[in-house]
C-alpha cells in the first residue's frame, strides 16, 4: 500500500506503515545510558564526558530524524530537539 495523500505522510512512511512510535535506535540508547549513568556520576571529568557523549548522541539522533525521518512528524520532532539542544548549549 503506497501512501499518496500528504496528510498520511505526517504519521506513515512511504509504504503506509505507522512510524510515530519505533524501537529506540543506537543514538537514543547511547543518550539514555549516558543520562542514567550521569545521574550517578555527578562530578569531575566523567560527568563532563557523559554529558558530551549524551549531547552528541542526541544531536545525532535529532539530525538524522530532521534529514531522513520517515514521516513529517518525526522530522519536526528532530528539528525541535535539535533547536532545543542548540539553545540549551548557547545558554550554558
Amino acid at each position: 500500500m503506497t501512501v499518496t495523500a500528504s496528510t498520511d505522510r505526517w504519521f506513515h512512511d512511504d509504504h503506509g506503515k505507522l512510524v510515530v512510535f519505533q524501537r529506540p535506535n543506537l543514538p537514543i540508547i547511547v543518550w539514555l545510558v549516558a543520562r542514567v549513568v550521569g545521574l550517578v556520576v555527578e562530578h569531575g571529568w566523567p560527568s563532563r564526558l557523559l554529558d558530551a557523549l549524551g549531547f552528541g548522541a542526541l544531536f545525532t539522533w535529532a539530525w538524522l530524524e530532521l534529514s531522513d525521518g520517515d514521516a513529517y512528524i518525526r522530522r519536526m520532532l528532530g528539528g525541535g530537539v535539535l533547536l532545543a539542544l542548540l539553545i540549551s548549549r548557547a545558554r550554558g
